[in-house]
């Protein structure tokens, strides 16, 4: 009777994976440098604002002729519409006098995680060293899981629904701050990843179980289960820790979109592992993926920048918020595994059909990333 049951917690876990997926990846970037205007004394600002051309689709309709493609020259007669959605939903104050924002310049293309952004000019004046107020509502009310990441003159703010207004002081941030600030991100980047928690959860999902006899058998021993998933989770966070240290500091720089892949990938074989197994034991392997989740953790980062102050402290901090959100995930998940791995509608059942939701999942992102 819990075989129906099962099925549809499994569908529900696809259909929730796949949607959290969608939604990690509307994200827009802003950058702003300030320099000098010695005929006015007031700092002027210029830089971009970076939209994925499917969020924009939904707050100024582009395709224009309905054919299911937006050209650039769609793009470009949208143009009055595209800067009075600018007006509508970027303000920028300075003690409580607004600081007129333009967008003069040529557009451009860009792209992130393989989707096309489009990046648009801008530029206001404020006066000289005084903190700026910006105020962001950008696609809160079609995707309330969007984000934008906000660089000015180095400082770098992450806005979302819950924190759309947000004010810039460019004098030196303390390392208390700094440090608050990029473990909070690491913590917010592990919760939101789906593709980490889906390849942390196909390695805990057998972490309690033991092949044998071409069947997975609950292992007897609690000490056991802990040391050997103590010995996977260390695999996992050495082999990331070392790649986010490296990308972020410039020592390697890898291709973004491979090491989606390859990402996509791991998770794929990690959940196919566990219905049909061609490696038992783990741990090397594990350290292998996490080689490239590491480098997925450090594009996050870089596209949020560094402290231009305590740059070795951001990575830091941010390597250690990621360690946060992982062990939280685990403290959750491992005990109520611990609990239900002697039921045979866990071993034959939830384990394998879970394994197959993420491994569908995990091909789906493989086919869109390739």
């Amino acid at each position: 009777m819990k075989t129906p049951y099962l099925f549809i917690l499994t569908l529900m876990l696809c259909i929730f994976s796949t949607y959290s997926f969608a939604h990690q990846l509307s994200t827009s970037y802003i950058t702003l440098n300030s320099e000098n205007n010695n005929d006015t004394s007031k700092n002027l600002y210029t830089g971009t604002w970076q939209i994925n051309i499917a969020d924009l689709e939904h707050a100024v309709p582009l395709d224009l002729d309905k054919n299911g493609q937006i050209s650039w020259t769609e793009i470009k007669a949208k143009r009055s519409s595209i800067n009075n959605f600018i007006k509508e939903n970027l303000n920028i104050t300075q003690s409580a006098q607004i600081c007129p924002l333009k967008s003069e310049g040529i557009y451009q293309l860009d792209n992130h995680f393989n989707q096309p952004y489009l990046v648009i000019p801008l530029q206001f004046s404020c006066d000289d060293n005084e903190a700026i107020t910006l105020s962001y509502s950008a696609f809160f009310k079609t995707d309330a899981n969007h984000k934008s990441i906000v660089n000015i003159n180095g400082v770098s703010r992450v806005f979302n629904i819950n924190e759309a207004q947000q004010t810039f002081s460019f004098e030196q941030t303390s390392y208390l701050s700094t440090f608050n600030q990029y473990v909070y991100q690491g913590v917010l980047h592990i919760w939101i990843g789906i593709d980490h928690i889906l390849f942390l959860i196909a390695l805990l999902l057998t972490c309690v179980l033991k092949r044998s006899d071409k069947a997975w058998q609950g292992i007897s021993s609690k000490k056991h289960i802990i040391k050997h998933t103590a010995w996977i989770v260390t695999a996992f966070t050495l082999a990331h820790s070392i790649t986010l240290t490296a990308t972020a500091m410039n020592l390697v720089s890898p291709n973004s979109r491979w090491v989606e892949l390859g990402i996509a990938i791991s998770v794929l074989f990690a959940a196919l592992n566990n219905v049909w197994p061609l490696v038992l034991r783990l741990g090397w392997l594990t350290f292998a993926f996490g080689l490239l989740h590491g480098m997925g953790f450090a594009s996050v980062l870089g596209e949020l920048g560094l402290s231009s102050d305590y740059q070795l402290l951001s990575i830091l901090a941010f390597n250690l918020g990621v360690e946060i959100g992982q062990l939280s995930i685990l403290l959750i998940a491992l005990p109520i595994l611990i609990y239900v791995r002697h039921y045979t509608w866990y071993k034959k059942w939830l384990m394998p059909m879970g394994s197959v939701a993420i491994a569908i999942v995990a091909l789906q992102w493989s086919i869109e990333r390739f």
